[in-house]
């Protein structure tokens, strides 16, 4: 059949499928995922008040976790519409275009939290292998051009992929086995020579996710040569703390990524069921997790919610004394 009679086929908007295989239950599976969305915005919201007022966390740290928490929550916010539409109003048709701009800022997040991760290895790298230079080459401005350029490098690392995709025609089936765009989803749809698409997004992930996993994986070679170069057991484990909280985040966000990756690519027998699991673990578990890693082993933080916690009670109390003695006196 020729290009210009599949032309005819084109389908004006995709379908969405949410879990596949579970469109009956689809209802009560939206309660968790309700939860997850409601607690990881409200997760990164707090860090971000925190670190925003609180002087003694406007270190390059935190700096630095404040960006990860943006793009948590812009990972969160991106998928959040289309999935709850699936489950509570049975809205499963989604636009090209807003198809391909929702897959854009997904991706463009997914490839600047990779960068932001790399970039928070550097800071421990620094902070242990250097720490006498490690204010003056950590500077405000410096971290603040850092944080530009990971945000660059996902956008245009990101952009020819709609291009490319907005060019062809789809002319097979329009169903996508997610709750929201992916770019690996759509192209398989596409009745056009999608090589382009493939080479690009191998080097996509190459360039970003294998480099960066392979630059953070250095770093710690490097500060695990300092550390063990330490005389005292105590500095050892000390320095070593001040990086569980990133290594635990590393793990969450690059297994899934890189798993993802290899079953769209060489999995191709694995059932879509799997793919979309992996999917929504990827976008839902790892903003939801890295505010609970970073609050429970970071002790500057946790040491707030417990001070904040402490004041609350003596507030409370102060209020139960004001009302005893006023009934004293009436």
């Amino acid at each position: 059949m020729s290009a210009v009679n599949d032309t005819k086929f084109q389908p004006a908007v995709f379908l969405l499928t949410g879990i596949l295989g579970q469109e009956d239950v689809q209802v009560w599976i939206s309660i968790p995922f309700c939860f997850i969305y409601v607690t990881s915005i409200l997760g990164n919201s707090v860090i971000l008040f925190i670190i925003k007022t609180d002087p003694k966390l406007h270190e390059p740290m935190y700096l630095f976790l404040s960006m990860l928490a943006i793009t948590d929550l812009g990972l969160s916010i991106s998928n959040m519409l289309t999935t709850l539409g699936i489950f509570w109003f049975n809205f499963r048709e989604i636009s090209h275009d807003a198809c391909f701009a929702q897959l854009f800022v997904g991706h463009s997040l997914m490839f600047t939290q990779s960068s932001v991760l790399l970039c928070m290895a550097f800071d421990r790298f620094v902070a242990i292998c250097n720490p006498l230079r490690y204010a003056s080459i950590l500077t405000p401005n410096r971290i603040a051009k850092m944080g530009l350029v990971s945000l660059l490098r996902g956008v245009v690392l990101t952009f020819p992929l709609p291009i490319l995709l907005k060019r062809y025609w789809y002319c097979k089936d329009n169903i996508l086995s997610h709750s929201f765009c992916l770019h690996q989803e759509v192209m398989k749809k596409a009745c056009s020579d999608i090589r382009v698409n493939i080479v690009y997004g191998f080097f996509v992930s190459l360039s970003s996710l294998g480099l960066d996993s392979l630059l953070i994986l250095l770093s710690y070679v490097m500060i695990l040569k300092t550390v063990l170069s330490i005389a005292s057991h105590t500095e050892r484990l000390k320095a070593l703390d001040t990086c569980v909280s990133h290594v635990c985040v590393v793990l969450l966000s690059y297994v899934p990524a890189i798993f993802f990756s290899v079953i769209y690519r060489f999995g191709q027998s694995s059932s879509p069921l799997v793919q979309n699991v992996v999917g929504n673990v990827y976008s839902l578990i790892l903003p939801l997790m890295n505010p609970i890693v970073y609050s429970v082993k970071t002790k500057p933080i946790r040491g707030i919610f417990s001070k904040r916690r402490l004041t609350r009670r003596i507030s409370t109390c102060d209020m139960e004394d004001k009302i005893l003695i006023c009934l004293r006196n009436c």
